[in-house]
């Protein structure tokens, strides 16, 4: 089960009502996962020399505001802005610096995300619980993925739900059961890769970070994924600058794009990109098994432009 959602923004228009849309979109998808819900969302990008952290403690009580002036005076400047449970924070500083004063700190602070443009909000519940607790239909960004979850293999907790991110900037939404992600967790560990829970959609998150610090792109990376993950999935992955969607050569988990003027989506079921305004007149189309598909913004004289990645050789 599970449903998947994702929305790339292709004017001023959709960005400011990304995290509204984005939210319909994911409501719709909620019966195909009622035990939590969470997004990743791209935009307000930090400075140079700055990091934008998504942050919580699950069930402990945190003063965020009292933890932005220890972060402002320890580091140069801080910012927050507090979430339902988490809380957004810019810090001027390198990312390592940061998550290294965190942990002495108070250990009991968990990163959800970190990066120049990246903030994951997720939580147990129904989307529409979910999305009501983050106040998510009042964010605006680039672009988006969303995930409503059914628990399958682990625990019905914040942490377990997706979506889940691995390096800066960088997420994965899954739909689907990887069979290798014990082994592959060890491999990967070995190789200074972090992991927060047992889940194996982590794992195929932390395998694409590996493959991205080794110098791939991400196109490479997510064909490489074919080889090195031995499961059925559909996968959508976020960056800095766009997303890519990706299922496995069998292809047994279903999945739908479309394409107007406006906007890119995918999701799950035609029904979450039916809520979109322009929908009934959008490309529409099944991904091919195994072929990547990718979505980036250049910066041009007129905006953001889209762009389609070719198939995976």
């Amino acid at each position: 089960m599970c449903g998947i959602v994702g929305l790339f923004a292709k004017t001023d228009a959709m960005e400011c009502r990304l995290g509204d849309h984005l939210t319909d979109m994911l409501i719709e998808m909620q019966d195909r996962g009622p035990d939590s819900a969470g997004v990743a969302l791209y935009g307000d990008p930090v400075p140079d020399g700055w990091v934008k952290l998504s942050l919580t403690a699950d069930a402990a009580e945190i003063d965020w505001s009292a933890l932005t002036h220890q972060l402002a005076a320890a580091f140069g400047g801080a910012e927050h802005a507090v979430r339902g449970n988490h809380a957004m924070i810019k810090v001027k500083g390198a990312f390592e610096q940061v998550r290294a004063w965190l942990a002495a700190q108070d250990p009991r602070i968990r990163i959800v995300s970190a990066g120049t443009a990246i903030e994951i909000y997720k939580d147990q519940g129904l989307p529409e619980q979910v999305a009501q607790s983050f106040g998510l239909r009042n964010l605006t960004g680039t672009h988006a993925l969303g995930h409503t979850r059914m628990a399958t293999e682990s625990a019905v907790t914040t942490a377990h739900s997706h979506p889940f991110s691995t390096g800066l900037d960088l997420c994965l939404v899954h739909n689907g059961s990887l069979s290798n992600h014990n082994r592959l967790r060890m491999q990967l560990q070995r190789k200074g890769i972090a992991f927060q829970t047992d889940n194996d959609s982590e794992v195929a998150a932390g395998y694409l970070t590996l493959r991205l610090r080794e110098g791939a792109g991400l196109k490479q990376a997510l064909n490489d994924s074919i080889r090195a993950l031995d499961g059925f999935y559909t996968f959508a992955v976020g960056t800095h600058d766009g997303f890519a969607v990706l299922r496995d050569p069998i292809a047994c988990k279903h999945a739908v794009l479309a394409e107007t003027h406006d906007w890119v989506a995918m999701a799950t079921e035609f029904r979450a990109i039916a809520t979109l305004p322009g929908a009934d007149g959008a490309r529409v189309w099944e991904p091919e098994p195994g072929r990547v598909y990718l979505w980036q913004r250049e910066s041009t004289a007129t905006g953001a432009r889209a762009h389609a990645g070719e198939a995976v050789t």
